[in-house]
């Protein structure tokens, strides 16, 4: 099992789609990753060489991934909330934050729907 980033990336995956398991690298980036590397795209893990594992390592390095980008996340989330803006009222309160609307749906932000006794429509 192939070990990047701090993910062990599933063996029965190409090589592209089993990129995007690490937090912080989608379809596109796992494309140039494996552009310059010149790792075969159609490769199992399973099947990877250990040459083409440490490309993949020193390539993934580059970028900021997993523990590094969660926490500029949120150290950003922060300190939106803690200069008062707008965006850092909403993920403080646990509403939307880009402007869907609250009245009908937003149950994902929101959570599960909480009756309050004695309220009449």
């Amino acid at each position: 099992m192939a070990r990047i980033a701090g993910v062990d990336l599933p063996r029965d995956k190409r090589i592209v789609i089993a990129l995007t398991y690490i937090f912080g690298i989608g379809n596109s980036t796992a494309e140039k990753i494996i552009a310059q590397t010149g790792v075969n795209p159609d490769v199992r893990v399973r099947d990877l060489s250990p040459e083409d594992e440490d490309k993949l390592r020193s390539a993934v390095d580059n970028y900021p991934v997993e523990g590094d980008l969660r926490r500029e996340v949120s150290m950003n989330i922060k300190e939106l909330q803690e200069m008062g803006s707008y965006r850092g009222m909403r993920h403080r309160r646990g509403l939307p934050v880009r402007g869907q609307h609250t009245k009908n749906n937003a149950r994902t932000r929101k959570g599960k729907k909480v009756s309050i006794a004695g309220r009449k429509k």
